[in-house]
């Protein structure tokens, strides 16, 4: 168990103590325990890259099983443990990131077992749950804190987090990351970064036609990567408004300012902007989108902590920002089959980017996304993917394609 964790379970092992020391009820303890819940999570995956540059093509076959338990919550304290294996089937032809497999493009899914989560819940403080140990923790729309599910080996922090819902229409969320877990694994000397930040998220949701949120995050990770320490702050706006039965409004609109902070040799002051409209059209919904980290040639906007596959296409091109920074003007189409037979529930998602620097007038490239997921048997989904990268002037062509099978309770 991480150092990180530890340190944040001991603190509040006192308090568990106490609270244990009022009753005597070991048969009220043994029923938390026993009628807690299972966590179970299996999904096997295959990942083709082909990659212009590397002779080989790689070709991931790979299984990642989640175990664990939470208990029934006792005198306001719950627990929850979880173990995660990463389990490579058959000839290991792809560079995992610690396998030493360069000859072949990267499938960033290390072999390995490890603790996932280990947290304790805390309810006695009204109205604010605290959680504090090792935790998935997830911000607005995963662009700045996120749990990177798309990977074999999810992120997860050693961290407290407090979420206080007290005030009418306020979510109000604080977390402290002691250390970041991230997907190269345990075995990885970028495995782990050490972290002395703090994050805050207050959203307010009493419009009606949408949620605020405003959220300053202070990331500290000076030893580890001190290039990605930085402070920001940001505001975003993010809503749907319905027009009658069959059409309705989507819209996202997002600013916030980042810049060195701590031990960061940098100096820089960079920004970040989105605006996405879109329209819904029964089971469709298109959406129009204009995303910009900016650079000022030697630094950019990072976002280290976040599900960075999410955005910025599903080759993973970006999931540094260039120096120059990267404009990225997309659609995305989303649809869910109906009304066809054993196909009804099937889900569509396709999306086309095309990138630019923001610092000067260089292409990066283009990128065409497709994904196709079914649910085949209860708690079973089939995901078919795909992810096109054009190369104009950063990085390489790049092919990908996955097959996911995913077994979940």
């Amino acid at each position: 168990m991480a150092v990180g964790t530890a340190v944040l379970l001991s603190m509040a092992s006192g308090a568990v103590a106490d609270e244990e020391a009022k009753s005597d009820g070991n048969g009220e303890i043994l029923d938390a325990v026993t009628n807690g819940k299972l966590l179970l999570n299996v999904r096997y995956r295959f990942e083709h890259v082909d990659q212009d540059g590397i002779a080989n093509d790689a070709n991931a076959h790979t299984i990642r099983t989640r175990l664990g338990w939470e208990t029934l919550p006792y005198k306001g304290l719950g627990a929850l443990v979880e173990f995660e294996n990463v389990t490579p089937v058959g000839p290991e032809n792809f560079n995992s990131t610690t396998n030493r497999r360069t000859a072949y493009p990267v499938v960033a899914d290390p072999d390995g077992t490890e603790v996932n989560r280990l947290q304790l819940t805390s309810t006695w403080i009204p109205d604010t749950p605290v959680v504090v140990g090792r935790q998935v923790m997830v911000l607005d729309n995963h662009r700045f804190v996120g749990h990177v599910g798309w990977r074999q080996n999810q992120q997860t922090f050693d961290a407290i987090k407090l979420n206080n819902t007290s005030l009418d229409g306020f979510n109000v969320t604080y977390g402290y990351i002691l250390q970041a877990n991230r997907i190269f694994g345990e075995d990885s000397p970028v495995g782990t970064f050490d972290s002395d930040s703090h994050v805050l998220n207050v959203k307010y949701s009493g419009f009606g036609f949408g949620n605020i949120t405003g959220y300053a995050y202070l990331i500290d990770i000076d030893d580890d990567a001190p290039a990605l320490t930085s402070q920001t702050y940001g505001l975003r706006f993010a809503g749907k408004q319905k027009l009658n039965e069959k059409w309705g409004l989507l819209y996202t609109a997002e600013f916030a300012q980042q810049s060195d902070y701590a031990d960061n040799p940098g100096n820089y002051d960079v920004n970040y902007y989105l605006i996405e409209p879109g329209i819904r059209y029964m089971g469709l919904a298109v959406k129009f989108g204009y995303e910009v980290l900016e650079g000022d040639g030697v630094n950019a906007f990072q976002t280290p902590f976040a599900t960075l596959h999410k955005f910025q296409g599903w080759a993973d091109k970006f999931l540094t920002t260039p120096a120059n920074g990267v404009e990225d003007l997309y659609v995305s189409g989303q649809y869910a089959l109906k009304n066809v037979g054993y196909l009804s529930g099937t889900k569509l998602h396709a999306v086309y980017h095309d990138f630019q620097a923001n610092d000067d007038s260089l292409d990066h490239g283009s990128e065409l996304d497709i994904a196709i997921s079914k649910e085949i048997y209860d708690h079973t989904t089939l995901t078919l993917k795909y992810a096109g990268y054009d190369a104009d002037n950063l990085a390489t062509d790049t092919t990908k394609f996955w097959l996911s099978v995913t077994f979940g309770l």
